[in-house]
C-alpha cells in the first residue's frame, strides 16, 4: 500500500466545517455569506445558508432591507433583515422533511446570534462549533451554557458587523431597496 506522507486527512471539524463554508458559498447577502450544517453521529442530517424566504427577492437581486437597531449603552448599530439565517434556515428545512434535531451539532461560520441561539437550544441541538466568534455573542453564550449546550470555537478570530466591515463602496454596489408606497385607504362617502 502506498500513502502520501504529505497529506493529512481533515478531522472531523475540519470536514464538516468545510463543507459549512461551501454551503454558506450559496448565500444571497453579502452581508453575511454563511451556511451551517447539522450533524448526528458523523452524518448530515441538513444544511442551510444565509437566504430569504422561498419566491421572495434576495439582497444581491434588490438590495438590503437595513434597520436600526438602538441597544442599551445607546449605541446604534445597522441590520439587514430580508435573509433568515443559515442556522434559522436549516432548522426550517429540517422541520419540512421531518428530521429531528434531537440531541445533534451545528456547525456555523461563526457563533449564533441570540434570537438563532434560542432555536437551536428549541430544536434540542447539544452542541454548537463555530468557526470564528460573533462580536455580540455574550446572551448566546450565556443560554448556551444555562442550556447545557456545548460551544466550541475553533479560532481565536472575531466576526464583527460593524460599519466598517460594510463599506461604502459595498453600499455604493448595492441596487437601492423600492419600498411600495402605501395606498391611501379611500374615505367611505355614505354618511349614516
Amino acid at each position: 500500500m502506498i500513502t502520501d506522507p504529505t497529506y493529512k486527512r481533515p478531522s472531523w471539524d475540519e470536514y464538516f466545517m468545510n463543507i459549512a463554508e461551501l454551503v454558506g458559498s450559496r448565500a444571497t447577502c453579502s452581508r453575511g455569506r454563511s451556511g451551517c450544517v447539522v450533524v448526528k453521529d458523523k452524518r448530515i442530517l441538513v444544511t442551510g445558508y444565509v437566504g430569504s424566504p422561498m419566491g421572495l427577492p434576495h439582497c444581491d437581486e434588490v438590495g438590503h432591507e437595513m434597520h436600526k437597531v438602538i441597544h442599551e449603552d445607546g449605541s446604534i448599530s445597522e441590520h439587514c433583515i430580508r435573509t433568515a439565517h443559515a442556522e434559522q434556515n436549516a432548522i426550517a428545512h429540517a422541520a419540512k422533511l421531518g428530521i429531528s434535531l434531537d440531541g445533534a451539532t451545528v456547525y456555523c461560520h461563526m457563533t449564533p446570534c441570540y434570537v438563532c441561539a434560542k432555536i437551536l437550544i428549541n430544536s434540542g441541538i447539544k452542541k454548537v462549533v463555530a468557526l470564528k466568534d460573533y462580536h455580540a455573542s455574550r446572551r448566546s453564550k450565556e443560554v448556551f451554557e444555562q442550556a447545557g449546550v456545548k460551544l466550541q470555537i475553533l479560532n481565536a478570530e472575531v466576526e464583527s458587523y460593524t460599519k466598517d466591515r460594510f463599506t461604502e463602496k459595498k453600499a455604493a454596489a448595492l441596487i437601492p431597496v423600492k419600498t411600495p408606497t402605501p395606498k391611501k385607504k379611500l374615505a367611505n362617502t355614505k354618511r349614516k
